[in-house]
């Protein structure tokens, strides 16, 4: 698993708890960027697309509490909440699913709190402001990563730019006896070819990954 801290750890506790057993290489580490916060009237909605956005955020985020909120993912539901917004609205699906709740929902100015890698939406009606508040910065590299690797085991991959690094750091000989296990179509798209087998969790989170991984392992 190759997601970058705390959420590697997080992921690691999960798997333990189903008897799964879970090596981590994190291929980024995060970190926050400064940001300049925009006033609250002049958004109708906030959304976040993952929960870096939350903790790397600061405390410049609470003045956004008034705002409706829009999460995807039950993981960064559940940071949005402890960070004290209420009423979350969790998308179980993919940023384009929660876009089209938003709108229906008749907001128009939305304000995506996200990664300075994060990939940009079809904004469709709305017209949305997007603030990186955290930068993922490649970590770990191709030798480290092959000594943890073993002919069947199964990578999970949370982000699209985690699937592409991952597959250029493994050769196509390798990724030949490994399992992948991809948060969203697009993390499993990224991760190019190859794979003894590769599939995209039903729902964006770590719970719906895990179930597919322990189907793997058995």
């Amino acid at each position: 698993m190759v997601r970058p801290q705390p959420g590697a750890a997080a992921t690691a506790a999960r798997a333990a708890a189903i008897g799964l057993e879970c090596a981590c290489y994190p291929l980024f580490a995060v970190a926050p960027l400064d940001w300049m916060p925009s006033p609250p009237q002049d958004h109708d909605a906030l959304l976040l697309t993952s929960a870096h956005g939350v903790t790397q955020a600061g405390d410049a985020l609470a003045r956004y509490h008034g705002l409706p909120s829009y999460a995807v993912g039950a993981r960064t539901a559940a940071a949005l909440e402890a960070a004290g917004f209420g009423n979350v609205v969790a998308g179980d699906s993919d940023g384009a699913a929660i876009l089209r709740r938003i709108a229906m929902d008749g907001h128009r100015r939305l304000l995506h709190i996200a990664g300075a890698d994060s990939a940009p939406f079809d904004a469709g009606s709305l017209s949305i402001t997007r603030v990186a508040v955290y930068a993922a910065r490649e970590a770990g590299d191709a030798a480290g990563l092959a000594a943890l690797v073993a002919p069947g085991m199964v990578a999970l991959v949370h982000s699209p730019r985690a699937g592409q690094r991952l597959a250029a750091l493994l050769p196509e000989a390798v990724r030949a006896s490994l399992h992948l296990v991809a948060i969203s179509p697009a993390a499993l798209r990224a991760a190019s070819h190859g794979w003894a087998s590769a599939v995209a969790a039903s729902r964006p989170d770590d719970d719906a990954m895990l179930a597919l991984a322990a189907r793997l392992c058995k």
